[in-house]
């Protein structure tokens, strides 16, 4: 009886017909075509990587932690939108946990950027060119102030390409902007951060900005310093691989 040979585990062999004369009985003689399939190679993955990087344009409202998310439909939030737990806990407390479990993938920031500063966040995603980008980071001097960028779609940029935008102040609607000590988790109160009791509009929309002591509001803890204006944020976003 004929055996064909075992191939070495590992080897990578093209697919082969072949004929061989056996025996069967007498002068009697068959024809017999051994095929031997292999698998074909499985492609190498390829990296596509985007730097981010974002400057906080403001006076004096540090910006909490950057989440940078990839994601393949969908926004973060929505103008008039009711905004996700997810979204609350950041622009309420700064906490981008939530959010950077929503994505493809995610990269956060750091630390906090102060005012006038930057930071470049990388992010990776293996063999995906049109995912969307999301970015978003808490004014810590606010109630529930947020700014960032919503579901940018990255097909736009080619290897060694960026793109710049500036943008403005959102108002998460899940806290009311009493500016009371004790409602804000920023340098300038140090109070508290995310309450899961909701008590503002509910909805997300552009932020009103900031009501201070300076502008006869006794009872906040703001003053005319942590005012600020759109936009708050630059992005540039720069694909590097």
């Amino acid at each position: 009886m004929f055996k064909p040979n075992t191939l070495a585990r590992g080897q990578l062999v093209l697919l082969l017909s072949f004929p061989f004369l056996l025996v069967a009985c007498g002068d009697d003689t068959k024809e017999v075509e051994v095929i031997v399939e292999v698998p074909a190679p499985v492609p190498t993955p390829v990296d596509v990587s985007y730097q981010i990087t974002v400057t906080n344009l403001t006076h004096d409202q540090p910006l909490s932690p950057l989440a940078v998310v990839l994601h393949d439909s969908g926004n973060l939030w929505t103008i008039g939108g009711v905004p996700s737990v997810e979204l609350e806990r950041m622009a309420e407390g700064g906490d981008n946990s939530g959010l950077l479990s929503l994505g493809l993938v995610s990269a956060s920031g750091a630390a906090p950027i102060g005012p006038g500063e930057n930071e470049t966040v990388e992010i990776t995603i293996q063999d995906k060119t049109d995912a969307y980008l999301s970015v978003a980071s808490m004014l810590v001097n606010t109630n529930d102030g947020f700014s960032g960028l919503n579901a940018w779609h990255l097909d736009n940029l080619a290897v060694g390409e960026s793109w710049t935008t500036t943008l403005g102040v959102y108002d998460a609607g899940t806290e009311v902007n009493s500016e009371l000590a004790g409602t804000i988790p920023g340098p300038a109160d140090g109070g508290e951060g995310f309450n899961a009791m909701r008590a503002d509009t509910g909805f997300v929309a552009m932020h009103p900005g900031v009501v201070t002591s300076d502008d006869a509001l006794a009872s906040s803890v703001l003053t005319a310093k942590h005012k600020f204006d759109n936009p708050a944020l630059r992005i540039t976003v720069m694909r590097s691989q």
